[in-house]
């Protein structure tokens, strides 16, 4: 088979990112590091940003995903202003969004009402305290696999690798 390298190659772009009240940095890391061995290139803008700072971002980097993690239990309503600011800008309207981590103080008692309000708000995928990231990395691949579709660039060996991580 012949490859055609007249296309450039892009792996796809990932906005990482915790909500504003959030002063966590270990999940950033992790994240970061589960997201380059998927193929992505992450733009890891660190703890308590605030939502004018993502967007600003959002908009420099143009990412083909947005992932917002929180651990502090505020997740919810703070990503519920956040992903109502990133709906209402022109440029990042259709990016896909995604939030995990806890994201309520109420451990897993509101769990379903959380997910419904956060994706009713606009959030592609929640991932609420999930041990196991395959749902994360099955929805990650996806994103992969359109970029590369979209680009018209043959997926590398990243586009269907899974890693297997518990917490």
């Amino acid at each position: 088979m012949t490859t055609d390298n007249s296309y450039p190659r892009r792996n796809p772009t990932a906005l990482l990112s915790s909500v504003s009240s959030d002063s966590h940095t270990w999940n950033l890391v992790y994240l970061e590091l589960v997201l380059a061995e998927a193929g992505y290139d992450v733009h890891n803008l660190g703890p308590c940003v605030p939502d004018e700072l993502l967007i600003e971002n959002g908009r420099r980097h143009r990412p083909d995903l947005i992932v917002i993690s929180s651990v502090n239990g505020h997740g919810a309503s703070d990503g519920t202003r956040l992903i109502q600011r990133i709906r209402a800008d022109a440029a990042l309207a259709g990016t896909p969004v995604v939030i995990g981590g806890k994201l309520g103080t109420d451990g897993t008692a509101g769990a379903v009402e959380r997910e419904r309000l956060l994706l009713s708000a606009g959030f592609a995928a929640v991932f609420e305290d999930a041990a196991d990231l395959s749902p994360f990395l099955a929805f990650a691949a996806g994103v992969h696999r359109a970029v590369s579709t979209a680009t018209g660039r043959i997926p590398d060996e990243h586009t269907e690798r899974y890693v297997t991580v518990r917490m």
